[in-house]
């Protein structure tokens, strides 16, 4: 702290001859705040860009300057300021679209940016999502990162996606800061952001900065709009099986403003026309909301949410109800120039609701956590700036509630035993300019967590709740010797981890650099899940006496460069990725309503490691990009004494994250100023999965004899999507304004494999594999409106 200060003194010291120049960027027709906005000093070809918040602040030496303001979909602005005092400038950007005819890219944001040292982290315009064809005709912010490289997923019809070679469960999701635990709709097929709701978005899939924690792969950051200030809006989107509607508009003029969304599918609707289906329900809701209040230049208040539900329902016998619900309270303070801050009181809570009139029962289950956070920028100089903040959270587990659903149900009440945890922590950022060609920026965030009780702990003989037999070579359940109870707010076990994060860039010359970065990430969470893709029937868990936190260390290395001035930009990187406490599962283990999943688990490690490379075009009526990833992704669960076998015999094997090869192409050209093309083509490696390598018979029962774990694969997965988007031309001069989407999923009809099953076919009665498959071709239309 000693060293701090004096690092403090002398920066201000040094700064002392200088003045600062800060404000906010936001739209002129809305007064939404800009998030990325680049400002520009041309005399000393040095800038900065806006952060989350809208908010700028740079310090230079007294003079006058040319500011050169620009953003993507918006016209560039350029002033000329004379700057010999502090000076607070807010400057307003028109969109293009509001002012042109035709869309005209004056600058470009989507190159690469050569000087600063963030990589590995990926920047998506929603304008650039809507462009892109997906299943059903819904745009869709998941199913869009996964064309990027190094993303994937565990098929058609899969929750969540994987980022180099992790879990779906290692991605920290985050809409205005508040978790997502599952962020899919209709069990993967739409993911739960509604894209005319959402503002921004960011992948960071490492160097990942110490203000974001608790995850080992990657962080998904996701702003919602404000809402305009300036005058009421509409817009929506009418599809052939969901529609979305959004208004948005001004409580005080130029003050605050609204902003509230919903979306709903309907295919359900069309199950009551089958006499076969007319029982049966499959559907999904979500609601956005937002309110912004500008108290005065210096104060502004946030309060953002989410409601979303899904329903699926056999018969009226089976139904299953899941979904998110966030709220957050935010308020942004300036304290000075250079001093920026946020407060935020977070909300989140994952619920899972289970009804089986046909036994009787209700299951409920979920995940709650209550986060403050208060959040620094400072400002110190151009070339000196510091990130620091705290943040808690407190969480609230609820493992399963089972009750009876009728009076005369012979089901009992039952409730396993609910637990608690509490995860502080601390973070510092500096980004630094070093030189004109080096930049760095360096961290530090300090984690604990506690796992409290109220909750009785089971307790074995030396600690160990799984045993090897080492007779059969299989590992079985222990028997708890005891049991021991802890009182509510009582410490079960804790821990705490320091978090280094640090990466690097040296500009080569004005088009190309090359960057490296390292950063340590500790995941305190644990899903419990015996699939490859997350259910809503997985189960969330903390660390505690048995089950320990991932520790996950990645180091990349990349080389960048643009070409033509930013028409064309290439990123290559390479990554190398290892996680310590990678749970794996013994054979035959029963995950669901397990009251003891430590006698099912064991710890193991898992590695990852490949190169990405991504080819951009950033100009021009065509344009996107074209990404590969070649990668492997390993587990290795080793025997813990010379006895134990571990799984596969102790040696590394494949995860069910690994994709060898990944290459995905996007792009979309303007034919003219009615017509727009899309297409994406996608191909990834087959996932490991584990066949069937013999079979026996044991008491008239035909018994399935298994190979090594995840030592074989599904077939190679690939479809071709394409769309085209039509503007009517009385849009230009009318209000109302709208456009038909017209897609096609998977062009070729290709029978991606889910699934492989392997029966005794009934008539012939031998032994056949059956592939079961999602989507062949898909074709869909809808309407999108604004007003």
């Amino acid at each position: 702290m000693f060293l701090f200060i004096i690092l403090f003194s002398a920066l201000s010291c040094f700064s002392q001859e200088k003045f600062t120049l800060s404000g906010t960027i936001s739209d002129t027709n809305s007064n939404e705040t800009l998030i990325g906005v680049t400002v520009i000093i041309s005399e000393l070809k040095t800038g900065v860009t806006t952060n989350e918040y809208g908010f700028y602040s740079i310090t230079i030496p007294k003079g006058t300057y040319t500011i050169d303001i620009s953003y993507l979909g918006y016209q560039p602005k350029q002033e000329i300021i004379n700057l010999d005092h502090n000076t607070k400038n807010n400057f307003k950007l028109l969109a293009d679209e509001m002012a042109l005819k035709e869309v005209v890219i004056k600058d470009n944001k989507f190159k690469s940016d050569i000087r600063s040292p963030e990589m590995s982290i990926n920047k998506l315009s929603i304008s650039t999502i809507k462009k892109m064809p997906v299943v059903l005709g819904e745009v869709d912010i998941l199913k869009s990162i996964l064309l990027l490289p190094g993303v994937t997923n565990a098929g058609e019809g899969a929750s969540g996606f994987n980022v180099r070679g992790g879990g779906a469960d290692q991605n920290l999701i985050l809409l205005d800061e508040a978790t997502i635990f599952n962020s899919s709709h209709v069990f993967g097929f739409f993911s739960v952001f509604n894209p005319d709701a959402i503002k921004d978005l960011k992948l960071y899939k490492g160097g990942i900065p110490s203000r974001f924690g608790g995850r080992a792969s990657s962080v998904l950051d996701i702003y919602q709009k404000d809402g305009s200030s300036k005058k009421f809006h509409m817009n929506g989107g009418i599809g052939l099986i969901a529609s979305r509607f959004l208004a948005e508009g001004p409580i005080v003029k130029d003050k605050g403003s609204f902003l509230i969304g919903g979306r709903s599918s309907y295919a359900h609707l069309f199950l009551k026309l089958s006499k076969d289906q007319k029982n049966n329900t499959a559907y999904f809701y979500d609601l956005n909301t937002k309110l912004s209040y500008k108290l005065n230049s210096n104060n502004s208040l946030y309060l953002s949410g989410y409601f979303g539900r899904d329903v699926f329902s056999l018969n009226k016998s089976f139904t299953n109800t899941y979904g998110n619900a966030t709220l957050n309270l935010r308020w942004n303070h300036l304290f000075s120039d250079k001093l920026f801050s946020n407060l935020s009181l977070i909300y989140s809570d994952y619920y899972y609701g289970l009804d089986l009139d046909l036994v009787g029962f209700k299951w409920d289950s979920g995940i709650k956590n209550y986060n403050i956070k208060y959040d620094f920028k400072n400002y110190i100089s151009d070339k000196f700036k510091l990130n620091y903040g705290l943040n808690a959270i407190s969480y609230d587990f609820n493992p399963g509630t089972i009750q009876p659903s009728e009076t005369d149900s012979g089901i009992n009440f039952a409730q396993l035993d609910k637990k608690y945890a509490f995860e502080p922590a601390a973070y510092l950022n500096i980004d630094q300019e070093i030189s004109n060609k080096i930049s760095v920026s360096y961290g530090l965030r300090y984690s604990l967590f506690y796992r409290l009780g109220a909750s009785t702990i089971n307790l074995y003989a030396d600690n160990n709740p799984v045993i090897f037999n080492s007779d059969l070579q299989i590992y079985e359940k222990a028997t708890p010797i005891g049991t021991k109870y802890y009182e509510k707010n009582k410490i079960i076990q804790s821990f705490n981890n320091l978090e280094p994060r640090f990466s690097f860039s040296y500009q080569l010359n004005t088009n190309q650099s090359v960057k490296a970065s390292y950063n340590r990430m500790v995941q305190y969470l644990q899903l419990i899940s015996n699939t490859s893709s997350p259910t809503p029937l997985d189960v969330w868990t903390p660390s505690d006496n048995f089950i320990k936190p991932q520790i996950a260390d990645q180091v990349a290395l990349g080389y960048f460069k643009n070409f033509n001035d930013g028409a064309y930009s290439l990123e290559i990187e390479t990554y190398y990725k290892k996680i310590q406490n990678r749970l794996d599962y013994i054979d035959g283990a029963n995950l669901i309503a397990n009251k003891a999943i430590e006698q099912v688990i064991l710890n193991g490690q898992l590695r990852a490691y490949g190169l990405e490379m991504m080819f951009k075009k950033n100009e021009g009526r065509l344009n996107g990009w074209i990404s590969y990833t070649l990668s492997k992704s390993e587990q290795q669960t080793p025997g813990r004494t010379a006895i134990e076998s571990g799984i596969n015999n102790g040696k590394w094997y494949n995860s069910v994250y690994d994709k060898l090869h990944n290459i995905a192409v996007t792009s979309s050209y303007n034919l003219n100023k009615k017509w727009t093309f899309g297409a994406n083509f996608a191909l990834q490696t087959g996932q490991p999965v584990t066949y069937p390598t013999g079979q026996y018979e044991y008491l008239g029962i035909t018994v399935p004899s298994y190979g090594l774990r995840n030592e074989n694969r599904l077939p190679t997965y690939h479809h071709l999507d394409i769309s085209a988007t039509l503007i009517p031309k009385r849009n230009y001069d009318r209000n109302w304004k709208g456009e038909w989407v017209f897609s096609i999923y998977n062009l070729y009809n290709r029978k991606n494999a889910a699934s492989i099953n392997f029966k005794q076919n009934a008539d012939s009665g031998y032994n056949e594999a059956v592939k079961t498959s999602i989507f062949g071709i898909v074709p869909a239309v809808s309407y999108n409106f604004k007003f």
